[in-house]
């Protein structure tokens, strides 16, 4: 494999399966030594290294729960010892607890807002540091449409990545002297595990292009702003991938 990428490190954080597993797999093919973070599915991590490794790429695969401080610090104590270096990081994880707004508990709200929110907070607060002292590097934060137009049934997810917006947003203006960008993508209804039981009849009225997105075309996003040189000059900004579901 060779590529924009030689030579740089990526992260991508929820990484075993769908949109994360379509990054890894993209930054690999650009060069990139890739780390397969996941929380549960150590076979599904394996896979993508060994998917990766197949095709002449390096890539390890780390568990650690992003929302908790202590992971999130091995998590980066590995890779800068095995590589010494974070070029990019992709905050992807991310769970759903779907529920309307009167029946949801506090236990649903915070768990989603843990992991989609300050998930990509600690990562990325670990991530800036080592990219300071690098005068380099991209970060990438997966919001959704949810997070724009909002969700019924969606009131702790839409919250937790309309909060990556604007997390987005801030860091870009707090990071940009450096060299650093900070952008974000925001999937529309996309084929993964979490949009698996959907009803597509009712939601495909309301995407102009008639169809879900695959995971590919939004790691082609992502790549782009990772690894394009034509991204340098992009940062703070939010990159709807929905097929045109929404517009402004």
């Amino acid at each position: 494999m060779a590529g924009l990428l030689d030579g740089k490190v990526s992260i991508v954080t929820g990484a075993s399966r769908g949109i994360g597993r379509a990054t890894a797999l993209e930054l690999a093919a650009q060069g990139s030594q890739v780390v397969v973070n996941y929380a549960n599915s150590s076979s599904a991590a394996d896979e993508v290294v060994a998917k990766i490794a197949g095709a002449g790429g390096e890539a390890i695969a780390i568990q650690a729960d992003v929302s908790k401080t202590e992971e999130v610090d091995r998590l980066f104590a590995t890779v800068m010892e095995k590589w010494g270096r974070v070029d990019t990081l992709v905050n992807n994880a991310g769970i759903t607890r779907d529920t309307l707004l009167l029946r949801m508990k506090l236990e649903e709200w915070q768990a989603v807002i843990d992991l989609n929110l300050t998930g990509v907070f600690l990562c990325t607060k670990v991530a800036s540091k080592i990219m300071l002292k690098q005068k380099s590097g991209r970060i990438i934060n997966i919001t959704s449409v949810s997070g724009l137009m909002g969700t019924a049934g969606q009131a702790n997810y839409s919250a937790a990545k309309a909060g990556v917006i604007g997390f987005t947003k801030t860091v870009a203006k707090e990071l940009s002297s450096r060299g650093i960008t900070v952008n974000a993508v925001a999937p529309g209804f996309i084929s993964t595990d979490m949009t698996a039981d959907l009803k597509s009849e009712g939601i495909l009225q309301f995407i102009p292009l008639g169809r879900y997105g695959e995971p590919e075309e939004v790691a082609g996003m992502i790549r782009f702003l990772a690894a394009d040189p034509a991204a340098a000059y992009i940062t703070g900004q939010t990159f709807n991938v929905d097929g045109g579901m929404v517009m402004f």
